[in-house]
């Protein structure tokens, strides 16, 4: 058989394997090494791709400690702090307490940077909150799994840094790209809260009250510290985004354990409402003992040991893909396309329908390393296509079959995925708008890069 038959072949016992429910990670490894074999690509070459990744990744470790620093926000109780900011800033409007559950993942990715942690750290906290409120609770589960894709688009973001990991382009310049697009889709998500909030009459609505707003600011001063701290290292250059990582996790594990002993030593009840605490009282935070910081770490890890080598198989599955040419087969298609908008909205099309079946980073690993060199040869700034690609990546995370963020939801939730998708339809169309405006209008991405 020819070259060309035996790939064929492995490429449809691989999407059958995908199908019956295989990991993405051993579907895109055996493919790579099953088409490496064809090719005349050895196997002591795909470990040294391997290896390689792990040596000279350095950029990589930022990925496991935001995903920990996200983890022990949560564990202090830094997270549900900034939600109580929000509902405090939002709750007199109609939809109020939605509003806030898609600003409080505003505020969460700005520290995680991670899309799913969002969704389940906010869906559990809010989502009885919203219940109770007489919200609809598929528009609750809806809302969190909405909010959640701002996570990988507002810095830190994960998905950044394997993007400028792969595309070897500044992280840092990729964080505050993504800064106003992040705004415009927690704006456009509020939007849809507020309209179908009227519609339907949900919530209960509470006074505007500056006193209220001031306290539960006090309260969230350590998130608001932690998302300053990440945003002026890396803008004024103090410090790398892997070395903003380790300051987040350290200042997170500082944050909690202090205020631990701190929290039992004042006699705060955590669970008290609001407007009951002594205003002393939210100078700190629930916080955890040093002992439980391993189980934090580790469940860090299990989600970090399952992204890391599923970035290293890429490598190989893109060296693979380089000697087939399938780099050249796919920018002549774009290049018959015309130019400058008609390439950037084709490329924007793929990225959509693969980010119907496949998960951010596999779309990302994937394409971006085909779609970014194409279109950059009509003159779209990488930096600005990093930020669509990305954009669309994450409406990914919302849209049927896959959507991810629509099974974490339904996870934490209880509410059936099925039944999530009424309202999940509003969230897709405000996106898709706020997609289509950050592709034809460069500068809101690339505004505030102080090189620009």
């Amino acid at each position: 058989m020819t070259d060309g038959t035996w790939i064929t072949l492995i490429s449809l016992a691989v999407t059958l394997l995908f199908m019956l429910g295989t990991p993405v990670l051993l579907v895109i490894f055996y493919w790579s090494v099953g088409c490496s074999l064809v090719i005349g690509l050895t196997l002591d070459n795909t470990g040294n791709e391997l290896l390689n990744v792990f040596k000279d990744g350095f950029a990589l470790l930022a990925m496991p400690l935001f995903i920990l620093t996200g983890d022990l926000i949560n564990k202090s109780g830094i997270a549900k702090r900034l939600s109580d900011f929000a509902y405090a800033c939002l709750g007199w409007l109609r939809g109020g307490l939605a509003m806030a559950a898609i600003g409080a993942c505003g505020l969460f990715a700005a520290i995680s940077g991670s899309n799913s942690a969002t969704t389940a750290t906010i869906g559990s906290m809010l989502h009885p909150e919203m219940i109770k409120g007489g919200y609809d609770e598929r528009f609750s589960a809806a809302t969190a799994a909405a909010g959640g894709t701002v996570g990988i688009i507002i810095p830190p973001s994960i998905i950044f840094i394997v993007y400028g990991f792969l595309m070897n382009l500044p992280i840092s310049d990729l964080f505050i790209a993504g800064i106003i697009p992040g705004a415009l889709m927690v704006i456009a998500m509020m939007g849809v809260c507020f309209v179908v909030s009227v519609m339907n009459k949900w919530g209960v609505l509470i006074a505007l009250s500056p006193f209220r707003v001031l306290k539960t600011a006090v309260g969230a001063w350590l998130g608001f510290f932690a998302i300053g701290l990440v945003l002026w290292g890396i803008y004024t250059g103090k410090f790398s985004p892997t070395e903003a990582a380790g300051v987040t996790v350290g200042f997170g594990i500082i944050a909690g354990v202090m205020s631990y002993p701190l929290n039992k030593f004042m006699k705060v009840d955590q669970a008290a409402p609001i407007d009951e605490k002594p205003f002393a009282s939210m100078l700190t935070v629930e916080g955890f003992r040093i002992r439980d910081v391993p189980s934090v770490v580790e469940r860090s890890a299990q989600i970090a040991g399952i992204l890391t080598p599923l970035i290293a198989v890429s490598v190989v599955m893109q060296q693979v893909l380089g000697r087939l040419g399938a780099a050249e087969v796919i920018g002549e298609l774009l290049r018959s396309m015309g130019g400058y908008y008609p390439i950037l909205f084709t490329a924007m099309a793929m990225v959509f329908v693969a980010g119907m079946i496949l998960e951010s980073l596999p779309v990302t690993i994937i394409m971006a390393p085909i779609l970014a060199p194409i279109a950059a040869s009509v003159g779209v700034d990488p930096i600005h296509f990093a930020v669509v690609f990305l954009v669309g990546a994450s409406i990914g995370f919302i849209t049927p079959p896959y959507g991810l963020n629509l099974y974490v939801a339904s996870g934490v939730t209880g509410v059936p995925y099925f039944r999530l998708l009424r309202y999940s339809t509003m969230y897709l169309g405000a996106l898709l708008s706020v997609w289509i405006l950050v592709a034809l209008v460069p500068e809101l991405a690339l505004f505030l890069l102080p090189n620009r």
